[in-house]
């Protein structure tokens, strides 16, 4: 006889609590700063891509959900600062289980996972990235590809010395905006 009053009251008092819902696609949520979700492909601070087109992520991907074609670099179009470059680049997110041995398999450190974890779609093409969707864009300072290599004369220069050479580059740019301000140094 009092079970019925206590599922009643159960229920009275929490009628009155305040609702605990997520306004979702108006209040966007942040993710967790080491959260891997979509992939980046990476440039250098000159704006050439990291990425050679070895297609190692492709075969290190146990779900089978990267495509990479390479291509050769001239002297006329480049790319990358190596020989090759990723000409076609493709990551199938129907397939793609984030387990991030693609980001392993990388030698140059090219692709890398953001925390954007939005990868929803009601169309399938849509949710296969292509290369220009997944590059990351272009920054202050940097010019889109084709174009010379500027960070130095070879490839190791880049995976070698690129991060001195770019900070080298900078300065120099900095001194030219300002150079009353590199007299007092």
């Amino acid at each position: 006889m009092f079970d019925f009053f206590k599922g009643f009251g159960v229920t009275f008092s929490t009628m009155f609590r305040k609702v605990v819902t997520e306004e979702y696609p108006e209040d966007f949520p942040p993710a967790a700063p080491r959260y891997h979700g979509r992939h980046q492909l990476n440039r250098h601070p000159d704006g050439l891509e990291k990425c050679v087109g070895c297609e190692l992520c492709a075969w290190a991907c146990p779900a089978d959900a990267i495509y990479v074609e390479g291509g050769d670099n001239t002297e006329a179009e480049r790319y990358s600062p190596g020989e090759r470059y990723g000409a076609i680049y493709q990551i199938n997110y129907l397939r793609c289980i984030g387990c991030g041995l693609c980001i392993e398999a990388c030698p140059t450190r090219s692709l890398t996972m953001t925390n954007f974890y939005e990868l929803a779609d009601d169309n399938r093409q849509d949710l296969i990235y292509t290369k220009e969707q997944l590059l990351a864009p272009l920054l202050p300072g940097m010019e889109a590809p084709p174009h010379p290599m500027r960070l130095g004369d070879d490839e190791q220069d880049y995976y070698v010395l690129g991060p001195e050479l770019a900070r080298a580059s900078a300065a120099g740019e900095r001194a030219e905006q300002d150079p009353v301000r590199e007299q007092v140094r």
